[in-house]
């Protein structure tokens, strides 16, 4: 079973939505998403902010974090997510930032670098709301990375969510 249909299989028995922050993939998060039938019982939206102003008007990401850390760094990557979380007000958030090529990359972040966060949304009063955020590099040309933080960005969704 292809990963999006086991998140699919998952956040629809426990009544939970997902939204994503996409930047280097492009909507391709949302686009595997919907491509399964009744994809609408626990996907909210997508939102692609490619540039430093739409992430800071879309998602509220700091203009001193994006001046200090740039867009491919971890702390923009966890606001991404609680951005887009709390925004739809939905359970989960999905973000990816990253240098998918063939040019931008250097010695520190070299092409394919990507930051994936991952945010929760615990019941009011709990404490339990969470954000963890990994940091990957991938190698291949600019669709298969992509390609593939996409994919890895919906593995590290299904294993928090089995996780909960």
């Amino acid at each position: 079973m292809a990963i999006e249909e086991r998140i699919g299989e998952v956040l629809r028995e426990r009544g939970e939505y997902v939204a994503t922050a996409e930047s280097c993939t492009g909507g391709l998060i949302g686009s595997l998403l919907t491509d399964v039938p009744g994809s609408s019982d626990y996907f909210d939206r997508s939102v692609v902010t490619y540039t430093y102003d739409a992430k800071l008007e879309e998602l509220g990401v700091p203009r001193e974090i994006l001046d200090s850390e740039g867009a491919v760094s971890e702390p923009v990557a966890e606001q991404m997510a609680r951005g887009v979380r709390d925004g739809a007000g939905v359970t989960w958030g999905v973000a990816t930032t990253g240098i998918a090529g063939p040019s931008g990359g250097t010695d520190e972040k070299p092409v394919g670098t990507v930051y994936i966060g991952i945010a929760h949304a615990g019941d009011w009063g709990t404490g339990e709301s969470w954000c963890s955020v990994e940091r990957y590099v991938f190698d291949g040309s600019r669709t298969e990375i992509k390609r593939q933080i996409a994919e890895r960005a919906l593995e590290d969704l299904a294993d928090a969510a089995v996780g909960e």
